[in-house]
């Protein structure tokens, strides 16, 4: 099972790949980087992608309910729809001129707050497979 550096070296993989990340999007924090960073600091990239990968995860507008995952669905004693297990989001992306950022949350045995982030270059990168890879990417990630 590939631990963090190895998750993130083949993510560098992907044609157009050029730079990617672990991130907890909770404190904002880069537990592992490769490649280049869009602002030429992966500290201040990890920051700035956990505030937009935290705005969907607590966003109610965004979160899974029961029927999305299959099952009964319904709502909480609160009135609001119920929240299916795993991440709260399965994935971001955002389009700029220059390039895509997928940001691909990653399911854990403990909080489930870490994302995958990639970028990839507009010209050479192929975001239907890069989506589908970080998918593979973080179902075997392993967090010790």
């Amino acid at each position: 099972m590939p631990g963090i550096d190895e998750c993130l070296t083949e993510a560098m993989t992907l044609p157009g790949a050029r730079g990617a990340s672990l991130v907890d999007w909770t404190s904002g924090l880069a537990l592992g980087t490769a490649g280049e960073s869009p602002v030429g600091d992966h500290e201040t990239t990890a920051a700035e992608t956990a505030e937009l990968a935290r705005s969907a995860a607590e966003f109610d507008t965004f979160l899974a309910t029961d029927d999305d995952a299959g099952g009964a669905g319904g709502a909480g004693d609160d009135g609001r729809p119920e929240k299916a297990g795993g991440p709260p989001v399965e994935d971001l992306i955002v389009t700029t001129r220059a390039g895509y950022h997928v940001l691909r949350f990653v399911e854990t045995s403990f909080d489930s707050s870490v994302f995958l982030h990639l970028w990839l270059d507009r010209e050479t990168g192929n975001l239907a497979l890069a989506r589908m890879r970080l998918r593979d990417i973080a179902e075997k990630l392993v967090l010790g």
